[in-house]
């Protein structure tokens, strides 16, 4: 017998939404306070990133309601629509006068006032594509190595393109992502242990191909041989580290934002919020963040034993993006991992990133909602 549907199986999931109106709120708080100085000096108005991560955020919530509408079933018809997009997209932000070069890294495509960068846009594409993959040929990923050669070529071209701006933080993320998900839909660990080899030697000679690359390691490993200059932001997170103690010295009050940290409310964003909000500040995102993709990954799991397996890895394979770039994020500011530019999601300031982890965040919702309303209709 078929129950009809019910107001509790059509509204948001409370612990996922509330957990990541946390985020949002600290992301909107981090960025107002760590933002000022710079505003102030660069475009004489020290709400100037405030105001714009606002619009930022207000648009992420509209697009994120509209994917929040699309059936699931419809990503699952149009996912080699959605990789053509992102590979598109990626390669129109490397012809020369198309994409904005920032820093040496041509990475955004300007559209008007706003900018896209196409790097997030695949990370959500590839686990879209890579979960209607799987289920497509679970049998032949789960049994040949064959079925894996195909993913691993898109990976390929992705991981290229990406390294061709160059982006190397999402090329990592991307790569885990893939080789995660391919784990997790049946793929044998012989079979995901030999890409991961292949993977850490491919990484070490672009290391060491690269001077920059290889300069960034060495600051890493001992940041104080060059506290001036490659060393110089890694000493200045880890000073803000320490300034937040227990308790922090109080929102608004820190001092490595003011041009110590260079541009401390995007990649090291993390850092002034623990200056400010001292460890238990930090504990509190961190847990935040846990809550959130333990969550995530138990609406994966619920997916799955109802038997749907396309939900089940979508989820798994965004549950993997967002715990790969807050680890990364967080590791890079604390001098655990050497330095990576990568945003923090729904916190770190950038259009692109809080727009696609709203619709990403937008998908799994709805997901649980499909979820929640399958176990309700049977009796």
């Amino acid at each position: 017998m078929i129950a009809a549907p019910t107001q509790s199986h059509t509204r948001l999931d409370p612990m996922l939404s509330g957990i990541s109106a946390a985020l949002v709120l600290v992301g909107l708080v981090a960025i107002a306070s760590a933002s000022v100085g710079y505003g102030e000096w660069h475009f004489n108005n020290p709400w100037h990133h405030t105001v714009r991560h606002g619009i930022y955020l207000a648009l992420a919530i509209c697009m994120g309601a509209v994917a929040y509408r699309v059936p699931v079933e419809v990503w699952q018809k149009t996912s080699g629509l959605w990789l053509l997009l992102a590979l598109a997209l990626l390669m129109l932000v490397l012809v020369p006068g198309v994409g904005r070069n920032v820093n040496g890294s041509q990475r955004w495509l300007p559209l008007g006032p706003l900018t896209v960068q196409p790097s997030e846009v695949v990370k959500f594409a590839l686990v879209i594509y890579m979960s209607s993959f799987l289920v497509r040929h679970a049998e032949t990923v789960q049994r040949h190595w064959q079925g894996m050669a195909k993913p691993v070529a898109i990976l390929g071209v992705t991981g290229l393109l990406l390294l061709m701006e160059p982006d190397f933080g999402a090329t990592v993320i991307c790569t885990g992502t893939v080789f995660g998900m391919l784990f997790l839909g049946g793929a044998r660990l012989s079979y995901v242990l030999l890409l991961v080899g292949t993977a850490i030697g491919a990484l070490v000679v672009m290391i060491v191909s690269a001077p920059y690359r290889l300069q960034r390691l060495t600051a890493y490993t001992d940041p104080w041989q060059d506290p001036f200059g490659s060393g110089f932001q890694l000493i200045q997170s880890l000073i803000a580290y320490g300034r937040g103690d227990w308790w922090g010295v109080g929102l608004g009050n820190s001092i490595q934002k003011l041009f110590y940290l260079p541009e401390a409310h995007t990649d090291f964003v993390f850092s002034i919020w623990a200056e400010e909000t001292g460890f238990f500040g930090a504990l509190l995102v961190i847990v935040l963040y846990g809550a959130l993709i333990g969550r995530i990954l138990w609406v994966g799991r619920r997916a799955e034993r109802d038997d749907d397996g396309f939900p089940a890895y979508i989820c798994y394979g965004v549950a993997l993006i967002f715990s790969g770039q807050a680890f990364v994020n967080m590791g890079v500011s604390s001098g655990l991992l050497p330095t990576k530019g990568l945003t923090l999601p729904f916190i770190s300031y950038g259009g692109s990133s809080l727009i696609m982890s709203c619709i990403m965040l937008a998908v799994v919702l709805r997901i649980e909602r499909s979820s929640r309303s399958y176990e309700g209709g049977q009796t």
